[in-house]
């Protein structure tokens, strides 16, 4: 099997904090714990490969309230690391025998996922290529509706056209010929693409419609009922039947609408499809990331019927898939032995210790994650690349307002969003985002028609539009 080879592979684990510090605020530890982890990732591809497999991963228990950055983290981490990653709620899965989604369908979606990464970095290295080939073949089509005329025949050609004509009258016309049309110079067929080309570039043929072959696949996939929930089956109706193969047929479209037709067509003949799958299943075994969220719904206690029952069901159907074992896909067989586990939970009405000893040895590497402070929202809505206060500054752009907050007024919102989440109910960083969306409703709605076309966000319409904590004011805590 070949080393896989890893876009943060000269990374230390001190600047994969680094790099996930740009998107999330705080939680040290848990940022270190994954960054070693998945420099660990690395370290065993340089290992000898007859070592490798003796290596496994450590995988990581997340503890902390929602909405202080466990997803981000494991999101950020499978980016960096240009891994298969899926996020699964536990609570969806339920015990073999149950209705419900059995453990196997995550390294399913995993693996599917590794098939879209790999055809998706496949796109990237030849979309040059394919996209001058869609072009030319997009010329090919209008030079075929606008042919160049024919030439007129040199003296040389009218010579010989002339003998010929008089040696088949001396002998009565026993022969007869035909004229063969002057061809055009190699040069002048270039000169007339050239030209078909920049007239496409500048939507000259736009409106005119060209006939592009189509093909019809014959593999299709049904979803059938098995045992352990809802399954994908692969047909091959070619095999079965070629009248039910794949299908050409032809199509009328504009030219403006057929180069993208093109460009997916010379995309699918340059990528070996037979091949995607293969590396996608390499990647998934290697290097997959599975976030496994709210793990400490199934950790309540036994209580010996019900529901309970598949709860523990479900921790002993997660052991052999955490441990190492072998899934069935429709791409092919998956090892999960090497497979990075992420799991994560508030554990309010449980604890760590509650789930079962199995599983619990399984998860070795914990981390607790922090309470967000009233600073760490301050940091929140400044900081981050993607933060949200940048976000909205650059959907308000759109419509030509420039948006801007002045000093103090993120330092207000941080306080009534701390406020909040300690006296009714604490969903973490999450509240910025409904009291973000409340605060400037107004200015979202009438932005396309307002002639005011700068806006500040200041202190006093925080504590207008959100509550002023301060003076003893209560937020209306339903509405944020």
């Amino acid at each position: 099997m070949s080393c896989m080879s890893f876009s943060i592979e000269e990374l230390t684990p001190r600047q994969i904090v680094t790099e996930l510090d740009r998107y999330i605020v705080g939680q040290a530890a848990a940022k270190r714990a994954v960054a070693v982890a998945l420099r660990n990732r690395y370290r065993r591809q340089q290992v000898p490969a007859n070592e490798r497999d003796d290596i496994l991963p450590k995988n990581i228990l997340m503890i902390g309230p929602t909405g202080v950055g466990k997803t981000e983290i494991a999101r950020r981490l499978a980016q960096l690391a240009r891994a298969p990653f899926i996020k699964v709620e536990a609570t969806k899965f339920t015990e073999v025998g149950y209705v419900g989604r059995d453990v196997e369908s995550m390294i399913r979606e995993l693996v599917a996922f590794g098939v879209r990464l790999v055809e998706k970095e496949r796109m990237e290295e030849i979309q040059k290529a394919a996209e001058a080939a869609a072009r030319e073949r997009l010329v090919d089509l209008v030079a075929d509706l606008h042919p160049l005329p024919e030439p007129e025949p040199t003296p040389q050609q009218q010579a010989e056209e002339s003998l010929i004509e008089r040696a088949t009258e001396a002998i009565g016309g026993f022969f007869s010929h035909a004229w063969v049309t002057p061809q055009h110079s190699p040069e002048a067929i270039e000169e007339h693409r050239k030209k078909i080309r920049e007239e496409i570039e500048q939507g000259v043929h736009n409106e005119e419609l060209v006939e592009i072959e189509l093909e019809e696949g014959g593999s299709q996939f049904l979803q059938v009922f098995t045992p352990q929930g809802m399954e994908e089956m692969g047909l091959d109706l070619g095999a079965i039947n070629p009248s039910l193969g794949n299908r050409r047929s032809f199509r009328k479209v504009k030219v403006k609408d057929a180069y993208p037709i093109l460009l997916e067509q010379e995309s699918g003949r340059m990528i070996d499809s037979g091949t995607v799958p293969r590396e996608a299943i390499e990647r998934t075994e290697q290097s997959g990331i599975i976030f496994l969220d709210e793990i400490d719904k199934v950790a309540i206690k036994s209580s010996g019927s019900g529901p309970d029952v598949s709860r523990e069901g479900v921790q002993r159907d997660l052991l052999p898939i955490i441990e190492g074992s072998t899934v069935q896909t429709k791409y092919g067989p998956v090892r999960t032995d090497h497979i990075l586990f992420i799991a994560a939970g508030a554990f309010h009405m449980a604890k760590p210790s509650d789930l079962i000893p199995e599983l619990q040895g399984r998860l070795p590497i914990r981390v607790q994650l922090e309470n967000l402070e009233e600073g760490d929202f301050v940091r929140i809505l400044r900081e981050p690349q993607n933060s949200l206060i940048k976000q909205y500054v650059k959907l308000l752009g759109v419509d030509g307002v420039e948006l801007s907050f002045e000093e103090g007024s993120l330092e207000e919102i941080a306080k009534v969003a701390w406020w909040i989440n300690q006296n009714v109910e604490n969903i973490g960083a999450r509240r910025l985002h409904t009291m973000i969306e409340k605060l400037l409703e107004d200015i979202l709605f009438e932005a396309p028609e307002t002639e005011q076309k700068k806006f500040v966000v200041t202190a006093a319409l925080v504590r207008e539009k959100l509550g002023d904590i301060d003076a003893g004011g209560t937020p209306e805590a339903e509405s944020l």
